[in-house]
């Protein structure tokens, strides 16, 4: 997919990947085989129908293609773009194996744009259903991100009244508040929601459920028939060294959620309160590091060096996301791992010292352990310090709810394949039972937990 000139797009928040162009999206569609056992569906979390929407692709009809994405992903443009299909729909498809598989995100973002632009050339809004639900129980979903939205949309698509409650002032959850303007425009965002909200998903804003909200009196009142939870992974992890209380270190939650909802990539029109560095250092090598690093350098950072304790191959970040941060100039300190943030007369960072690491035996989750090379000291002179080494289970409901059980890491324990939980009527899904994943697995979760739902309640009415 073309991509905008690296010197003109690091100093702006405007998106990175420009996407295709009819012509391309018909020529990569052309490659498709339409194969009879269709692996890629399988590989996907939310089983697009891939095969058939290419096909309506190769015919030109885009819309067509977009609706049917539809019948199984709500948020398509969203996906089109965050999606890591490389190790997911593309890496099952037939052709991986002979070299290229079938460009399928890109044309997934494609097709939503397509149907977009089209639309909006018509004049036309995505307007709310007027149709009553099928069924009178309702429908309680507690956060609005890619899991709370998608449960809340299938939910609706079966007949109920379903209502979203999002304790930010605006709608969707990490897709809003994590992902960077250049990777996802919040302008998707909107119009994804919209498209859910048109599906008669009702959304309240600024209820933060067991702080403003009681989540034991909403189950008890009998107004909610069922309930899901999936209210994300938003408690950073820190790496617990000296110096990590000084001005200038940031959670990389902090530091993104800061930069989005508070629109710095809007500066000077909006006067967000982030100070940034002329030299920042981000701990860690996943996509929300390569975020952070990325949006440092947009903030006026010099120079943004990403400090990571493996080594390259180990890197969990996309190969393209990678990418984009070394053609904008990020550096990489690999094999690197801080050990103190040294602080000024004001507790302002000043340097970060590290240690040099060496690869060792493999650990539980099948990388290289990384073990310190003794006498490897060195200092690493920084202004700021941004730590993305991971996020636990936000726990702002989970500790206020009676008789829900968590697991050893804080996350919401589920009990079957749609996410049960030890709460009779109540499922969960996303970052807030597994940790930090990606966008397309909260997705997933939302869905089989709204299947769940159906099925429960449909038990419940023909016991009736």
């Amino acid at each position: 997919m073309p991509r905008r000139d690296p010197n003109e797009r690091s100093t702006d928040f405007k998106e990175v990947a420009l996407g295709l162009d009819p012509e391309m999206a018909i020529a990569e569609a052309e490659r498709c085989l339409n194969c009879r056992h269709r692996p890629c569906v399988s590989g996907c979390p939310v089983e697009v129908p891939i095969p058939e929407f290419i096909q309506l692709v190769l015919q030109g009809d885009f819309e067509a293609a977009d609706a049917k994405i539809k019948e199984k992903n709500s948020l398509p443009a969203v996906c089109g773009r965050v999606c890591p299909q490389e190790t997911q729909c593309e890496q099952v498809c037939v052709l991986a194996r002979r070299g290229q598989p079938i460009a399928i995100g890109m044309l997934e973002r494609f097709v939503a744009d397509q149907a977009s632009a089209a639309k909006k050339a018509r004049g036309e809004t995505a307007e709310r259903s007027q149709d009553k639900p099928k069924y009178k129980e309702r429908i309680a979903v507690i956060g609005s991100g890619p899991a709370g939205l998608t449960c809340a949309a299938d939910l609706a698509a079966y007949g109920y009244e379903v209502d979203i409650f999002e304790a930010l002032h605006d709608t969707g959850g990490v897709l809003r508040y994590g992902i960077p303007e250049f990777r996802l425009p919040k302008s998707i965002v909107d119009e994804e929601v919209e498209y859910v909200k048109s599906l008669g998903v009702n959304i309240y804003t600024n209820v933060a459920v067991g702080l403003t909200l009681d989540f034991n009196e909403m189950l008890s009142s009998g107004k909610y028939a069922a309930a899901f939870i999936g209210t994300g992974a938003g408690l950073p992890y820190f790496l617990n060294i000296p110096g990590e209380n000084l001005n200038g270190v940031y959670s990389a939650n902090e530091f993104l959620t800061r930069a989005n909802l508070m629109k710095a990539y809007l500066f000077p029109e909006y006067d967000t309160p982030i100070k940034v560095g002329r030299r920042v250092a981000v701990i860690g090598a996943g996509n929300v590091a390569m975020d952070a690093a990325r949006v440092a350098l947009r903030l006026g950072a010099e120079e943004v060096t990403i400090v990571y304790r493996r080594s390259r191959e180990e890197m969990p970040a996309r190969h393209e996301e990678i990418e984009n941060a070394e053609e904008e100039g990020i550096k990489f300190q690999l094999l690197t791992n801080p050990a103190r943030i040294l602080g000024d007369e004001k507790f302002r960072v000043r340097a970060m010292e590290c240690v040099r690491m060496q690869l060792g035996e493999p650990d539980s989750s099948g990388r290289r352990r990384p073990v310190e090379i003794p006498g490897s000291l060195f200092t690493l002179e920084v202004e700021t310090v941004i730590v993305a080494v991971g996020q636990g289970a936000n726990p702002m409901l989970t500790t206020r709810v009676d008789g829900l059980e968590l697991n050893k890491w804080g996350n919401i324990a589920t009990f079957d394949e749609y996410g049960a939980t030890s709460l009779p009527g109540v499922w969960a899904g996303g970052d807030i039972t597994t940790g930090a994943s990606t966008v397309i697995s909260a997705m997933g979760a939302g869905k089989r937990a709204a299947q769940g739902i159906h099925q429960w309640l449909t038990a419940k009415r023909e016991e009736a």
